[in-house]
């Protein structure tokens, strides 16, 4: 089976790996490489590295859409079909049309649940205790296709994002390669899905790492796991970001923001429901400490307020 590969960052990477074993991957696309680091050097998707390492045929377009030598260097290998992991970009209906069984996504949820850019994310951040993979036709919406096979996976209580994307990634790739079997067999049935059960993973934003000390504390411990990778979570003191590294709920009850302790454990700190306590973080332009440290070189005490 004749397959091109679209994928982008690290999540991506297992899949790829799979897939160049047993089937043959013609041609695998990735984003552009893009400035990173200190120096702002350019650096190459975690999949376009990897592409190059392996010998594979790579192309980076900056664009998909309207991009007819793209389009035609496609049509030319002729694909069985089209794999996508994370690549990034919208795909117009000029490619989808393209392999002659489509484009098959890999997708880290129980579609329809958790549609869009940061399905692991809000799993966690909503207090999930189960989520999974799921193999989809891909169509002009936005992850709206048929469900071709899913696989299930518990998230653990204290789970944080980077840890649930690697066991995601390991699971997506042994799904999609099953799915593509069951293709060249032809026993790979798709179902719509429910759109009336379908919610949203919006792509996060620096905000949603700020800690809002009147929710609930299982509630910013939940969101403390699911933006640990980006945005981190975070919370004010005197005008400025202070990061929290460690966290986790603890008893207490008190004004939202307030200070009930200081202690060798770190600072628990009152939320509208319950307490956090904080066990490691960075304040602007410092490194990271242990929190009773940051609380006794800020003058934090019991009583102290956080914003």
């Amino acid at each position: 089976m004749r397959l091109v590969f679209f994928g982008s960052p690290a999540f991506a990477l297992p899949s790829l790996l799979a897939l160049q074993q047993r089937f043959e991957v013609v041609l695998v696309v990735s984003q552009p490489d893009k400035p990173a680091g200190r120096g702002m050097s350019s650096s190459p998707p975690p999949v376009a590295r990897k592409a190059r390492e392996l010998g594979l045929e790579l192309a980076q377009p900056a664009r998909l859409k309207g991009n007819d030598e793209f389009a035609r260097r496609l049509a030319e290998l002729e694909p069985d079909v089209a794999v996508t992991a994370a690549y990034g970009k919208i795909l117009p209906r000029s490619l989808l049309d393209v392999p002659s069984h489509g484009f098959l996504n890999v997708h880290a949820s129980l579609l329809p649940a958790y549609r869009g850019a940061a399905p692991i994310q809000w799993a966690i951040i909503n207090g999930e205790e189960e989520t999974g993979v799921s193999i989809m036709q891909t169509e002009a919406g936005l992850d709206t296709g048929p469900v071709c096979l899913q696989r299930r996976c518990r998230i653990g209580p204290d789970e944080r994002a980077p840890e649930l994307f690697d066991r995601l990634a390991e699971l997506g790739a042994a799904a999609i390669c099953e799915a593509l079997e069951r293709l060249g067999r032809g026993e790979l049935e798709c179902r719509p899905q429910d759109d009336d059960a379908a919610t949203l993973a919006p792509m996060l934003t620096r905000a949603h790492g700020e800690i809002d000390w009147r929710r609930p504390a299982k509630a910013s411990f939940d969101r403390f796991r699911g933006t640990y990778g980006w945005p981190g979570s975070r919370f004010g003191f005197r005008g400025k970001w202070v990061r929290v590294y460690e966290m986790r709920p603890a008893d207490g009850a008190g004004e939202p923001g307030e200070v009930l302790e200081v202690s060798g454990a770190g600072l628990v700190v009152a939320c509208g429901e319950g307490a956090l306590l904080l066990e490691v973080v960075q304040a602007e332009g410092k490194a990271r400490n242990r929190a009773r440290d940051w609380a006794n070189g800020y003058g934090v005490k019991v009583g102290s307020r956080l914003a």
